[in-house]
């Protein structure tokens, strides 16, 4: 197994873990209904499913 014959220095161990740090999802802001979804996906507002600005499925009450 091989061993390091150096002890690395904080800002080398800092820039291997700067990669690792969880990102917020990307929200967009709809046109019609000024609701925040998710990028490239669908939502559901006041029965309704909306996806590209549009509605693509109508849910009815009963």
């Amino acid at each position: 197994m091989a061993h390091p014959k150096r002890r690395q220095s904080k800002s080398r161990r800092n820039k291997r873990r700067s990669h690792l740090k969880i990102k917020e999802p990307l929200l967009v802001k709809c046109i019609l209904t000024n609701q925040k979804h998710l990028y490239h996906h669908a939502y559901w507002y006041e029965n309704n499913l909306y996806y590209k600005g549009k509605i693509v499925l109508c849910k009815k009450n009963k």
